[in-house]
Parts: structure tokens; C-alpha cells; sequence
């Protein structure tokens, strides 16, 4: 049955525009954290880590009066050990489906402050791409918290660049909480990602309490499947039957559009849209095409936008090349996302 409230738009004729205010207000929990709280953390018994974990993020939020204690990976409670002044980062190291990402949006919500954001690592240094780098140590300056989604460790020079932001931003008081973005088939389960990001924000690392978070990895398993490949005849149905917006787009087109756009403004590009719809998706081989796709990914997922693709499947997009090489951990992200969206 066609749905009478039916729109189709073209994402490659939309031209998005953001003020460096309006990408500041974008910088807020995605919609399935919005209502995220320590309360409505459910830890795994089975993982006393991550109850451990919560009520040292309970305390870091609240400025409580029992410090984060120094030294190792969860050091907390452990004998002989003296509590040390609360620094004053927060880093989650952990694999993929253990909680990260909620617990960070509830630190989000438990600071008392009007001025605290919440981002990706790749919102971020968009926002310096957008607006330079003066201007968003300016307009970041006295907030009371930045919270920062799957810290890349992939690309030196953004981490180079987000190394200084943030500490120019603890210089003036700003606190500091960040996730990991270890794949879940990665060696140790996640247990090198505090290493590699000590070691790659060396001048930061005295600014940042390690809390290792482990537990059960369940996108692992949504890996193991692919994304739903739909019908041509499907598909058509799927656009005109949504109670809404959905976008109909050629796979090229929409990713020789993404080129045009940059990537602080995909935000801007799916508002509104309750549907993505792709025709003809192929296996991409250019990495710079490749990255913009995973970018425009990550907004569709963090919006809860169901996706519906005829060609090849989504799982597919990334050759086994790009998955092998230096930025897997973004390209193995972005392939359990569309997985998801595919089956939403």
C-alpha cells in the first residue's frame, strides 16, 4: 500500500551549509543515547569491569569526592594503592558491543553544564577542517566537557591535530572523555588500543585515566552476516510505501556528491531523511572515495536511518585491500553499521 505522506529527494541535489554555531549545537549524543543514564547501564555480572567502570565514570561526572586512582589499567580498589587527584580525561578502552558508547553519553548527561559536547573523533576534526583551527579552539574554549566517540588512531596527522586541541582545552579546565574504536577481531580484544593511544597522545597521557571495559563483543557476530541486498521491485516499493522522506540516489552519484560536501555538513545532508535508498552500489576502490563513504555512514547510523541497496551488498563496498590496510578499523566500523542499517 502506498502511503499517501510519501516524499523522494535526491541526496546529490541537496547543498548543506553550517555556521561553525550550528555544527557546535549538532555536537550532542546521537538519537539512541539520547536518553542515555548510568541507571539504564545494564553491566554484565559476568564482566565485573563493567560495573567497576560505572561507578568510576558516576564519580568523574559528578565530581565525587573518592578520586580515580593512578597507575595501570584499573588500578581502582586494588590494595596498597593511595588515591591520586581526579585528572582530568577519561579514556574507555574496550571492543565493540560492551557499553562504550552509553556509558560516555551518560557522562554526557551527568556533568552539570550547559556548555559540554559529544562527538566522533571524525566530527571533530572536520569541525577544524571547516572552520580552522584558531577558530575552534575559540569557540570550544571554557566548556566544561568534551566527550569523544571512537578516538581515531589510524591517520597521525588528525590525531596530531586533536592531541593540541585537547590540550589546549585542558589548559583552560575542560574535561576530557574518550572510547576507543578497536575492532572486534583485533589482537587482544581491544587490550592494545590504551597502548597505541597513550603512545600517540604521549604529551596528553598524564591527562587520562585508563578504564578497561571488557564483555561480550556482539557486533562480532552481526559481522559474520551481510548486508540485505534488495530487490529492484522491493526496492521501489520501499520509497513510496514510508510514512515520510526517503531518498532515492544512484550510488556514484551520491558518492561523487560526497566530494563536494565536506564532511562536517553529512549531518546536514540526511536531516529529514526517514529512508536511504542507493541503486547500483559497487565495491569502491578509490580510498579517498572510500573514507567519505564511511563519514556519510557513520551520520545515516547515528541518525537510526534504515538503508535499502540494490547491486552489490553494502558489506561488500570495501575491498579486502582497503580492509587489510591502515584504515580497517574505520572500513570494519562502518561495514557493522550498514549491516545494521540494511536490517533495520
Amino acid at each position: 500500500m502506498t502511503s499517501a505522506q510519501a516524499t523522494t529527494v535526491q541526496l546529490a541535489e541537496r547543498r548543506p551549509r553550517l555556521t561553525g554555531e550550528e555544527m557546535l549545537a549538532s555536537l550532542v549524543p546521537p538519537p539512541q543515547f539520547r536518553g542515555a543514564t548510568f541507571e539504564t547501564y545494564r553491566a554484565d555480572d559476568a564482566y565485573p569491569s563493567q560495573q567497576e567502570s560505572k561507578e568510576l565514570l558516576q564519580r568523574f561526572a559528578t565530581h565525587g569526592s573518592a578520586p580515580l586512582a593512578r597507575g595501570g589499567l584499573f588500578s581502582f580498589g586494588r590494595k596498597n594503592k593511595r588515591p591520586a587527584e581526579m585528572k582530568p580525561g577519561v579514556y574507555l578502552d574496550g571492543g565493540f558491543g560492551v557499553g562504550k558508547t552509553h556509558l560516555l553519553a551518560s557522562i554526557y548527561h551527568a556533568v552539570p553544564a550547559r556548555r559540554k559536547y559529544f562527538g566522533s573523533f571524525i566530527e571533530y576534526t572536520a569541525l577544524v577542517g571547516a572552520l580552522g583551527y584558531k577558530n575552534t579552539v575559540d569557540l570550544l574554549t571554557g566548556s566544561a566537557l568534551l566527550c569523544i566517540d571512537e578516538f581515531e588512531l589510524d591517520d597521525p596527522g588528525d590525531t596530531m591535530v586533536m592531541t593540541r586541541l585537547l590540550a589546549e582545552l585542558v589548559r583552560t579546565g575542560t574535561r576530557l572523555a574518550a572510547t576507543s574504536n578497536t575492532p572486534p577481531n583485533a589482537l587482544g580484544e581491544g587490550r592494545f588500543a590504551a597502548q597505541d593511544f597513550l603512545r600517540e597522545i604521549q604529551s596528553m597521557s598524564d591527562s587520562f585515566e585508563t578504564i578497561r571495559i571488557d564483555g561480550v563483543d556482539y557486533r562480532q557476530r552481526s559481522l559474520a552476516g551481510g548486508a540485505v541486498v534488495t530487490d529492484p521491485d522491493d526496492y521501489e516499493s520501499a520509497l513510496v510505501s514510508i510514512d515520510g522522506t526517503a531518498s532515492d540516489d544512484d550510488f556514484d552519484a551520491l558518492i561523487s556528491h560526497l566530494a563536494q560536501v565536506h564532511p562536517s555538513r553529512y549531518i546536514r545532508l540526511v536531516e529529514g531523511i526517514d529512508l536511504v535508498g542507493l541503486r547500483g552500489v559497487r565495491q569502491l576502490t578509490d580510498q579517498s572515495e572510500a573514507l567519505r563513504f564511511v563519514a556519510f555512514v557513520d551520520r545515516v547510523y547515528d541518525a537510526q536511518i534504515p538503508m535499502r541497496a540494490t547491486g552489490a551488498a553494502l558489506s561488500d563496498v570495501f575491498s579486502d585491500e582497503m580492509l587489510d590496510g591502515g584504515y580497517r578499523k574505520k572500513y570494519l566500523r562502518a561495514v557493522s553499521r550498514l549491516i545494521a542499517s540494511t536490517h533495520a
